[in-house]
């Protein structure tokens, strides 16, 4: 069954060699693993509990969720084809998932790079620096994302109220407040904005409504403000991912760690679900466990 399978993969599939090997290396592995388990085993007799026993030994081994993952599709494959040979009669894959794969930590600025990031000095009449500094602030003050961003029009900032609307995923709209801070970056840009405007011939659209302007007076693209971040970034952080989102990133650890409900988190964020929000409890962990070696009475030195 394995050598037919293969000559399918080869002459009906036009797999390269390579994708051939591997997926006879893993299937050899699983023969191996059940005959070993009682030799009159054959792939027919192949059932779930046998599959999730050998996935389980995989794991036992140190073998990533990936990889096991990758060696499950493997079978899955196989299955499929036998099933529409008529080689077996059921296929045993079917209902059983791949395990679950440990989802990277959000990176985040530490606080101290946040206040060097926002300490140089910017030159207010410089419409491209005001520009990229209340970009830079805007991120981290409200965590909207990069898309969001770019989806601001002038008309979104309510400076009385001290909010912005926003446009986030699937159109759905929400109110983000912001403080004074960014509102008096905010009033600044739209006001060296508006001069960078004046001094344009006369657009045959009319005036550009996009909050974020390039000095030519079209909308700024998204690799535009990634590259304003990553710059800037690059001069108060080593983290390898230095982008929009690493903002976004930070304004929602620094919410929790002040103090902010996960809950209110979730809402200013635009998290459809408070699952998605919980994995910014995980990077405030390291900062928990010092706190509490710090101030418990039986792990402090004293």
């Amino acid at each position: 069954m394995i050598r037919a399978f293969l000559d399918y993969l080869r002459y009906e599939r036009n797999r390269s060699p390579l994708t051939v090997v591997n997926y006879q290396r893993d299937l050899e592995a699983f023969e191996a693993f059940f005959t070993a388990q009682d030799a009159g085993l054959d792939w027919t007799a192949v059932d779930e509990d046998l599959i999730r026993a050998w996935m389980e030994q995989l794991m036992d081994q140190g073998q990533k969720a990936t990889s096991v993952s990758r060696r499950l599709s493997a079978l899955r494959t196989f299955y499929r084809y036998a099933l529409s040979r008529h080689l077996v009669e059921r296929d045993p894959t079917a209902r059983i998932r791949p395990p679950k794969t440990a989802k990277p930590l959000p990176q985040f600025l530490k606080e101290d790079e946040l206040a060097r990031l926002f300490s140089e000095p910017v030159d207010e009449t410089d419409f491209l620096a005001v520009r990229d500094r209340t970009i830079l602030l805007l991120f981290y003050s409200t965590g909207i994302r990069r898309a969001e961003l770019l989806g601001l029009q002038v008309d979104d900032i309510y400076f009385g109220e001290q909010q912005i609307k926003v446009t986030g995923k699937r159109n759905k709209q929400r109110i983000v407040p912001f403080g004074p801070e960014l509102s008096q970056w905010l009033y600044l840009y739209i006001n060296v904005r508006a001069r960078m405007v004046d001094a344009l011939a006369a657009p045959p659209d009319g005036l550009p409504t996009a909050l974020f302007l390039r000095p030519n007076g079209n909308a700024m693209s998204a690799i535009m403000v990634h590259n304003v971040v990553h710059r800037e970034l690059s001069k108060v952080t080593t983290l390898k991912k230095r982008s929009p989102h690493v903002l976004r990133h930070s304004f929602a650890t620094d919410m929790l760690n002040h103090g902010a409900s996960l809950e209110a988190v979730r809402k200013l964020l635009g998290h459809a679900s408070l699952a998605t929000t919980q994995i910014y409890t995980h990077t405030t962990f390291e900062q928990l466990r010092r706190s509490y070696q710090k101030a418990h009475p039986r792990e402090t030195d004293e």
